[in-house]
């Protein structure tokens, strides 16, 4: 276990302790804005240290908003840095500083309007409880300044946490924290996949908290070493999980421009085009509104019980030549004939979008059973950054990757998210012929023509050759020869067993 992980663990059940009787959905917010203001205090406190320094040589003024904002830092005011906080932790009036210091935040940074969560005045919240929690998230610190000032190294820890706390309370929610939070290794599958470059654009209609984007961003700098390198576009439908969104983007330092509103009944970001889209929409949902005039349905108008093709369809009209997606969805969007489900995925097939579809082990999600696949989609297939795969599909399963973390819960580890990536990008190789090879039980390169004869179903299984069982050489009526004889010889001595049973039962007393 990694010492980050180790502390992140540790963290969280000091702060689950706390808990007492609060509901994980309420506690959240509260454990969540308090890990943010430490952030953004650490990072005020590192420059204004800097900027202290350089007052007398350079003219600096550590208390100038400017100053902060050139550097892409949040300016923190007098009342609401942490160590001002913290050392009000023990009085009574704890709860409403805290409102007061996010009020005073979100004043002086006009991008934070409406962000932070201010309802810690409230008197059902326990300020003993909130001064104890204060005082854990400030031990979060590996700066050796006795002064409690924060440093990057530090803060990134904090970024880790704010994240690792994201996914410990979608799994205490259960249902319904699993709608803000895709587990972090199907989103790390889906990037891995997608490789998504620098000077690119991303973009996610139903972002939750924004996990897609921060593994988009890290996966840039960790392979070009370039950071905050992308644009980023995004709609959040839930108010309370949009602020989630825009305070896991800030403690990253990842700009981006995030909507509020129904993605599918009001696009807020219609002109948008990207290179690459990474989502994780709602499975199967029936309760939701469409225009049925929308440009985005020219491919079929999606029914009204599920709204899997609507999504489908949205995220297609998203991408720019030579875009790509890749998106999870329930695995009856597969195979499903219900309304105009099946025409649509006609369409889409026939249309060339359909690039991979991947099968997903079970018990991968918090907030649900249901198997989900993973569909890969292609703007242009020929656009010559890759080989041109016009009119073939990959089929993956990886139903049998990944491995139980507890009793309901499976992760991809990081050699199956590797493993996986690698099929996908040496079937796109231009040297593909060389790099990739059919796999039975596995994966297998598909002509469209091969899934017209299945009536355009798109399970991986319907496609993949079986394994084949090795041959141990013995023939056949030399192995049902012994086999035969092995299962007699246990027939004879199950009627031994029977009748010593017998002997002992009669002799106590008891006849059968």
């Amino acid at each position: 276990m990694s010492d980050n992980h180790l502390l992140e663990k540790t963290l969280w059940q000091a702060a689950d302790k706390l808990r007492s009787n609060m509901d994980a959905a309420e506690y959240k917010h509260v454990v969540l804005g308090l890990i943010f203001l430490k952030y953004i205090s650490d990072a005020f406190n590192e420059l204004y240290q800097k900027l202290s320094e350089d007052k007398d040589d350079l003219g600096a003024d550590p208390e100038d908003k400017d100053e902060y904002t050139a550097e892409r830092v949040f300016y923190v005011p007098p009342n609401a840095r942490w160590k001002w906080l913290q050392g009000r932790a023990k009085l009574t009036t704890v709860g409403k500083d805290i409102d007061d210091a996010m009020d005073a935040i979100e004043k002086d940074n006009p991008s934070l309007k409406g962000v932070l969560p201010k309802d810690y005045a409230r008197p059902a919240l326990d300020k003993t409880k909130l001064g104890e929690l204060i005082d854990l998230i400030g031990s979060i610190n590996l700066s050796k300044d006795s002064n409690g000032n924060g440093n990057s190294k530090g803060r990134d820890v904090l970024g880790f946490v704010f994240e690792y706390f994201l996914g410990q309370f979608a799994d205490a929610e259960g249902k319904k924290g699993g709608q803000f939070y895709t587990p972090q290794s199907i989103v790390k599958l889906l990037v891995e996949m997608l490789a998504p470059e620098a000077q690119k654009r991303v973009y996610d209609g139903c972002c939750g908290s924004g996990g897609m984007f921060v593994q988009s961003e890290r996966f840039v700098e960790l392979h070009e070493h370039r950071k905050g390198q992308i644009s980023i576009f995004g709609q959040e439908s839930n108010p309370t999980t949009y602020k989630l969104a825009r305070m896991n983007l800030a403690i990253r330092g990842i700009e981006a421009k995030i909507e509020l509103g129904d993605t599918l009944l009001d696009d807020k970001l219609p002109d948008v085009k990207v290179d690459y889209i990474l989502a994780n929409p709602p499975f199967n949902i029936s309760d939701y509104s469409i225009k049925k005039d929308d440009h985005r349905w020219k491919y079929g108008v999606p029914p009204a019980g599920n709204a899997n093709y609507a999504w489908l369809q949205h995220y297609i009209s998203k991408l720019a030549p030579g875009g790509l997606a890749g998106i999870v969805l329930a695995n009856g969007s597969m195979s499903s004939d219900t309304n105009t489900e099946g025409e649509i995925r006609k369409t889409l097939i026939e249309k060339d979008f359909v690039d991979c579809m991947v099968a997903l082990p079970s018990q991968l999600f918090y907030n649900t059973q249901i198997p989900a696949c993973l569909w890969f989609l292609a703007r242009d297939k020929s656009n010559g950054k890759f080989r041109n795969r016009s009119g073939n599909i990959l089929f993956i399963d990886a139903r049998e990757k990944g491995t139980m973390i507890s009793r309901r819960q499976r992760e991809l580890t990081d050699e199956d998210i590797m493993f996986l990536g690698a099929i996908y990008h040496s079937w796109k190789s231009k040297n593909w012929e060389k790099d990739y090879e059919d796999v039975p039980g596995l994966c297998k390169s598909v002509p469209i023509d091969d899934v017209r004869k299945n009536n355009y179903v798109l399970m991986p299984g319907r496609y993949i050759d079986f394994e084949k069982e090795e041959d141990d050489g013995e023939l056949f009526e030399e192995k049902m020869s012994k086999l035969t004889s092995e299962l007699k010889e246990q027939m004879d001595r199950a009627k031994e067993l029977d009748i010593q049973i017998t002997k002992h039962l009669t002799s106590i007393g008891f006849n059968i």
